[in-house]
């Protein structure tokens, strides 16, 4: 059971100051807890603690941050079915994917205390030509600075995560701004936080309003932005960000390829977790699917036939594979671009049906390109079929849209395989798997309007430090 109300963090103590955020059951609609939300003037705060702790949090020794991280590990461990539990009341998330979200967290956080002991430098020979002589480089990663994210609902606990656990690693305080729709993920962190010996100040979490966190993105005390979120939001966020670097993870509209020598057992199997694994909320969940016409009516009987089995319904029920969408407008929203997609010709296979918040799991064929759900972020449990004869001409196709973030080829063609790689527009490419796929210590971001910037742990302590070089003459050689 959730608590009956749950403190905020400020400069790493908990703060009961209101009640002003209602978090709701988002599958009975039924309030479930009371959360403080944050003043301009307490993220003013925050800032000026992180700051007053950034020094102490760079030098801090690297096997008190790994412990820090260790005892989080630890501590997630022992709460495991109290933090899936929370997942699947504020977001909705069934809780075979909670647990499942529970154990990346787990992962995420023993990776960065791996990887705390890994922020190497290099020596560089710096003599190349006669004026050079007797000169040597060495370089070091720096912590950047008091850092700001700000973290989205789909993935409460792990995708904050990957903001938190590597600023920890990389010697870097931190204020985070959890989604107001799911908070609780992100505050049951921070609780397990302030039983460490981080510095005063180090972090700081902050429910609050969007319009209320524009010290996030604006103030030059802190001095990186990460963002994940809607790419709307996160480009503007970026245009206002000053000089600060931002790494943005921001939407997907992943296509998934199946060839002709494809299992297509194993390709649908996949496909449907990929498409409607928490009620298809995910920015690498299967949008358009993609099959060869010599096994295009196969594949598209077994997944139509699958997708019609999936049981939608509480999320509490570990038989659940479809449960709500975070909000009714956003249930309303993509029900009416299945609709549209529809009036304009397009072909419902299956689902298409919308009361509340659930909205069943849907396929659609012979869909107009420029319709919503088909070149937008869908966001939601619906996927589209297509077939395709030329592979070439596949690739161009998934390249036709303004996102960028991951694709999915089923082909046992090697060369078909590089050639993905090399061509498509995207941040990552999976061959043999569906783009929906992430292990957490992977570069993982997109490109075009995906985002700016790679998260895994490795990759994020590099976006929060800094180069640092060190030349040293020798005036004896």
């Amino acid at each position: 059971m959730l608590k009956k109300e749950y403190p905020y963090y400020l400069a790493n103590e908990a703060i009961y100051a209101n009640k002003d955020l209602k978090v709701y059951d988002k599958y009975s609609g039924e309030l479930a807890t009371e959360v403080p939300l944050a003043t301009p003037e307490v993220l003013d705060q925050a800032i000026s603690a992180a700051c007053g702790a950034a020094d102490a949090m760079a030098k801090m020794p690297m096997f008190e941050r790994q412990a820090v991280l260790e005892h989080c590990v630890s501590r997630f461990r022992e709460r495991f079915d109290e933090l899936a539990y929370a997942l699947c009341v504020e977001a909705g998330k069934p809780i075979n994917d909670a647990k499942g979200e529970v154990t990346r967290l787990i992962d995420t956080f023993k990776i960065a205390a791996e990887e705390t002991s890994r922020q190497y430098g290099e020596t560089i020979p710096l003599d190349i030509s006669p004026r050079a002589k007797g000169y040597s480089g060495m370089t070091k990663r720096v912590p950047i600075g008091p850092c700001a994210f700000i973290s989205p609902f789909n993935f409460p606990l792990n995708l904050a995560a990957h903001k938190v656990a590597p600023a920890i690693a990389a010697g870097c305080p931190f204020v985070l701004k959890p989604a107001s729709l799911t908070p609780i993920g992100a505050l049951l962190i921070g609780e397990i936080l302030a039983e460490t010996s981080l510095p005063k100040g180090a972090f700081s979490i902050l429910p609050c309003r969007r319009d209320s966190a524009d010290l996030l993105t604006e103030d030059d005390r802190l001095k990186l932005l990460s963002f994940t979120g809607s790419p709307d939001v996160g480009w503007a966020l970026k245009a206002r960000a000053g000089k600060k670097p931002v790494v943005l993870e921001l939407g997907g509209n992943a296509a998934c390829v199946v060839d002709k020598d494809w299992d297509i057992d194993d390709a649908v199997a996949r496909i449907i977790f990929g498409a409607f694994y928490q009620s298809g909320q995910s920015c690498i969940g299967v949008q358009r699917i993609y099959v060869h016409s010599n096994v295009y009516d196969e594949f598209k009987q077994k997944l139509v036939t699958k997708t019609k089995a999936l049981k939608s319904g509480d999320p509490k029920d570990p038989q659940t594979f479809i449960g709500p969408m975070i909000s009714e407008g956003e249930a309303s929203r993509l029900h009416g671009w299945i609709n549209d997609a529809v009036s304009a010709g397009a072909t419902l296979l299956c689902g298409g049906e919308r009361e509340g918040t659930m909205l069943q799991a849907t396929l659609l064929e012979n869909v107009d390109p420029s319709q919503d759900v088909c070149a937008e972020e869908a966001f939601g449990p619906v996927a589209i079929l297509a077939p395709f004869d030329d592979f070439d001409q596949v690739l161009k196709d998934i390249n036709g849209s303004r996102f960028g973030l991951q694709a999915g080829i089923f082909t046992k063609d090697l060369y078909q395989a590089q050639k993905a790689w090399d061509e498509l527009e995207v941040g990552g490419v999976v061959i043999g798997d569906i783009p929906s796929w992430r292990v957490d210590h992977m570069p993982y971001g997109g490109v075009k309007d995906s985002g700016l910037g790679r998260e895994g742990i490795r990759w994020a302590m590099e976006d929060m430090t800094e180069l640092r070089l060190m030349v040293i003459r020798n005036p004896f050689q």
